[in-house]
């Protein structure tokens, strides 16, 4: 029998591969038999050295030539259980645990696969291959070509984490940052977790195998177009739709379609408003009007309530001076209440006009934040947008009695309610309180400090000597009580009547001293020596006495000055 070199290299081949070829099972095949060994050598035998290493080289070439830490394609042939056999044209073929394969419909025999070669032989000497790692390092490819590229992947957010999600893209994970999820805030994160969404690559580390990716970026990319359109035919005093995408303490972003604009809180609504979120709502839609508009910056400010009527455009159909309105305090100041008796119509309650008889300092002792009033329109101002009200007007005025009850002239006792510089107030009853003025304290005592003399709460005896109906004043005395003793002073302190005196006070001009039948007097610095005094208080001190000689008498002023040098003169 004539042997071909093809029949001998399918003998080689043969005997070769049924060496090393494992079965289903996983177990080493049986060497060829021993004849056939025989047959092959005696077939070689009939070949010089040359041919034989010419045939040699022909059999090596029939298997592929691999290496380790590369991706290789290989066929499937055979399925056992968990395990899938894999044919890479090696002496043996691998084996790959079905859980690698992320598509089960992948898995038939005969399918050509790519699978990474991790070793050659290991332990065993099996073929180490890997489907995971393979389809791994494709993808890997796949996203540094999605990032050069900029096509969209798919991904799953697999979980929240602290700024962000990780994000699953065909078994490579990726890092998702919260503020590249949309284009307007975020108000609930878990909602996204488990949801597929369609990612572009921001950023690719192959030395740490990072990804960082962003959905943000896709909506705006489907919005440009849009927002080029808006901008070029944008205009002030345009009416636009708008979303509600975030709402801040002090305005309101809304989504214009690719462009944001900014409604801040004053141009919300005519009324006063304590928060944005009192008008709108996230998500809603509404109609703005555009105020003014940057192109360099591409900023809009947007308003609301220019869209509305305004309120005051027809206050004078609505209110009449004396008509009796009700409203809420929506602002208190030092001098009144603003009360906003319509959205967008506030006015003025001035402490003044709260009560008839109480003296009010603070509008608080009357009204609070937030209380319904009710007041009557006393002037309506349409040309500045102003509306003074009152409140006392509403109840009788009780000042128009009091000029019976408290006659000029008459005795009354209260008590000390409020004292001030410049005087004392009086409470004659509740309600109703008059002043002594510092001047009606005493006929001849000079008062520097009124709480030297009284205290709040103080009973106090005084003399009716004016009641001021249109301006709700009394006016009250206390030195009146007493004769006026300057008639008699006159006589008994001419000028150049010499007088023993007592030291009150000394203050920067000179020194305050007191007469006889507590007559407070004046020395002038100019009356006490003739050498210059520097310090009055180390000089003259309180009780001490003088005599000194008196050189002026002002009925009239009811003022007395004393001269020490025309005394020792």
């Amino acid at each position: 029998m004539v042997e071909t070199e093809e029949n001998v290299i399918d003998a080689e081949a043969k005997e070769k591969k049924d060496a090393n070829v494992t079965d289903t099972s996983g177990k080493q095949k049986d060497p060829a038999p021993k004849e056939e060994k025989d047959k092959i050598k005696i077939l070689v035998s009939d070949y010089d050295e040359d041919e034989y290493k010419k045939m040699l080289n022909l059999y090596e070439k029939t298997f592929n030539v691999i290496k380790e830490n590369e991706l290789v394609k290989g066929k499937i042939v055979a399925i056992n259980g968990d395990d899938v056999l894999i044919d890479i044209g090696s002496k043996s073929d691998g084996r790959v645990s079905v859980n690698e394969f992320s598509n089960p419909e992948e898995i038939v025999v005969g399918n050509t696969i790519e699978v990474f070669l991790e070793k050659i032989e290991d332990k065993e000497g099996q073929l180490v291959l890997s489907k995971k790692k393979a389809d791994s390092m494709k993808m890997w490819d796949n996203i540094v070509a999605a990032q050069t590229t900029g096509a969209i992947v798919k991904g799953k957010c697999i979980r929240r984490i602290k700024g962000g999600f990780i994000v699953d893209i065909s078994g490579l994970t990726a890092f998702l940052p919260g503020s590249q999820i949309d284009t307007k805030p975020i108000r609930d994160y878990d909602e996204y977790v488990g949801r597929t969404m369609d990612f572009k690559i921001i950023k690719v580390n192959n030395q740490n195998e990072n990804i960082i990716i962003s959905h943000k970026m896709i909506i705006e990319e489907s919005m440009k177009g849009q927002r080029e359109e808006l901008l070029k035919t944008i205009q002030k005093g345009m009416t636009l739709k708008a979303v509600v995408k975030a709402i801040t303490d002090f305005g309101v972003f809304v989504d214009l379609g690719g462009l944001d604009g900014l409604i801040h809180i004053t141009d919300l609504s005519w009324g006063r408003i304590n928060h944005p979120n009192d008008v709108v709502k996230l998500d809603q839609e509404i109609n703005v009007s555009v105020l003014e508009f940057d192109p360099e910056k591409q900023r809009v400010y947007l308003g609301l309530k220019q869209l509305q009527k305004h309120p005051w455009d027809d206050v004078q159909t609505k209110f009449k001076i004396g008509d009796k309105v009700s409203g809420k305090v929506v602002s208190l100041t030092e001098y009144g209440a603003f009360i906003e008796i319509e959205k967008g119509i506030e006015g003025l309650i001035h402490i003044s006009e709260m009560s008839w008889t109480q003296h009010i300092t603070n509008p608080t002792q009357m009204v609070t934040m937030g209380q319904i009033v009710e007041a009557q329109i006393l002037t309506i101002d349409s040309e500045n947008k102003k509306l003074s009200l009152g409140m006392k007007q509403l109840t009788p005025n009780p000042w128009q009695s009091l000029l019976d009850k408290f006659p000029v002239g008459t005795r009354h006792k209260g008590k000390v309610c409020n004292i001030t510089n410049f005087g004392i107030f009086i409470e004659l009853e509740e309600g109703v309180d008059g002043l002594v003025h510092i001047s009606d304290l005493s006929w001849t005592k000079k008062i520097l400090d009124i709480n030297e003399v009284v205290k709040i709460g103080d009973e106090f005896e005084v003399v009716i000597l004016g009641v001021d109906v249109a301006n709700q004043r009394i006016s009250l005395g206390r030195k009146q009580l007493l004769d006026n003793p300057w008639d008699k002073l006159e006589e008994k302190y001419k000028v150049g009547t010499e007088a023993e005196c007592k030291v009150i006070k000394p203050i920067e001009k000179g020194i305050i001293v007191e007469l006889p039948d507590e007559v407070d007097s004046f020395i002038p610095a100019s009356q006490l020596s003739t050498t210059p005094i520097k310090n009055f208080s180390d000089l003259f001190k309180f009780g001490e006495t003088l005599r000194a000689e008196i050189i002026e008498f002002d009925k009239t002023n009811k003022k007395v000055v004393l001269s020490v040098i025309e005394y020792r003169e």
